[in-house]
């Protein structure tokens, strides 16, 4: 004996049965990633979720991503900071709070390391063939760096965070690189705080910002500082990471070589050439990525010795690992030990750079 059932009592139990599977909590931690400003992004989360409330918080960590990417790009024509770029000279441009917020950061980083955070360093960027322009076919002469050399500098742009707005007083591409990944990683964090998510992992391009734990209870999220070498990544020291940014500036993934010289993407805004030091990578600890981000470029630029120094007098909590022979030797900041205790530093053979540094 079969029973026929009407065709709408079919489809709503289809749509029933679809409801339900969306609204069914997923294991945790679950975790989303994708491709983002040229890099990867990765955002993983402790907190419990069915499918439809994931979907929710992609649709919108998205959304953050892609204005952070209209607003800051170097390579989008028609981004906020393309247009900047190409405005008259010496005319006030009215500009997005994001963007003024993050030049801010930038000038300030680049007051307090003596300019070795310099957003007006496109030009320079772009010469070495790190940027949007061509890789050169070969190493830029002396002219042609003082040339681009002469227009960088904190003089070359004013900001009046008051008004929202910025202008270029001399030709210069301000490049807002590094600083950028960090600030999309703190927004993506801020809007999953408004979510009320409470436990996640975000990153993007290797900046890094966690809230809570790995469990939702209370173990830490576990990070690994990288080895500074080519090849598949390892890592050299485990952190527990719980509601802290982390910011790591390395020259060991993106750089060329001409005449058996490796030239480090990191160029020196001081003398318009690549860094050449024993620093392979820094990371930088803070609350907030943006300035995690740029802090570890400036104390990139600078070295072991003089980012160290400045490090310990701005009490910035900083990891180092300095070329040591066929190895690396690992520094840190007292800021860094008052953050993490004397038994990691122990753990991991770490010297607490507390006066002047020596290798």
């Amino acid at each position: 004996m079969s029973v026929c059932r009407p065709l709408w009592l079919l489809l709503l139990i289809v749509l029933l049965a679809g409801c339900s599977e969306r609204d069914r909590p997923l294991d945790s931690p679950v975790t989303l990633k994708g491709e983002v400003f040229g890099t990867f992004y990765q955002v993983t989360i402790a907190d419990p979720l069915t499918r439809r409330e994931l979907e929710a918080l992609e649709t919108g960590i998205l959304a953050e991503m892609a204005s952070v990417d209209a607003a800051m790009s170097t390579w989008r024509k028609d981004s906020e900071l393309v247009l900047f770029n190409q405005a008259p000279l010496g005319e006030w441009q009215s500009l997005s709070d994001e963007l003024i917020e993050v030049m801010a950061i930038g000038q300030a980083v680049s007051e307090a390391s003596g300019g070795a955070f310099d957003m007006t360093i496109g030009g320079l960027v772009n010469l070495w063939s790190f940027g949007p322009e061509a890789r050169p076919r070969e190493v830029p002469d002396d002219a042609t760096l003082s040339k681009r050399l002469a227009k960088i500098g904190p003089g070359s742009l004013e900001i009046d965070e008051q008004a929202l707005q910025a202008r270029r007083l001399r030709d210069v591409f301000v490049d807002l690189s590094g600083v950028a990944k960090g600030h999309a990683t703190d927004r993506v964090a801020a809007y999953l705080t408004r979510q009320e998510i409470d436990h996640y992992l975000v990153n993007i391009g290797g900046e890094l910002k966690v809230a809570g734990f790995r469990d939702g209870e209370s173990s830490p999220w576990r990070i690994g500082i990288e080895v500074p070498r080519d090849g598949p990544q390892q890592a050299q020291q485990i952190l527990p990471l719980n509601d802290m940014a982390l910011a790591t500036s390395g020259d060991y993934r993106n750089y060329f070589e001409e005449d058996g010289q490796r030239y480090s993407h990191t160029i020196d805004p001081r003398t318009g050439r690549p860094i050449d030091h024993r620093l392979a990578s820094v990371s930088v600890f803070m609350s907030s990525d943006a300035w995690a981000d740029a802090w570890a470029t400036a104390l990139m630029v600078l070295g072991e010795e003089e980012g160290m120094a400045l490090a310990r007098e701005r009490n910035l909590a900083v990891l180092m690992l300095v070329r040591q022979g066929e190895g690396w030797a690992t520094w840190v900041s007292p800021a860094f030990v008052d953050r993490f205790g004397h038994e990691i530093v122990d753990n991991f053979d770490m010297t607490v750079a507390d006066g002047p540094t020596s290798a």
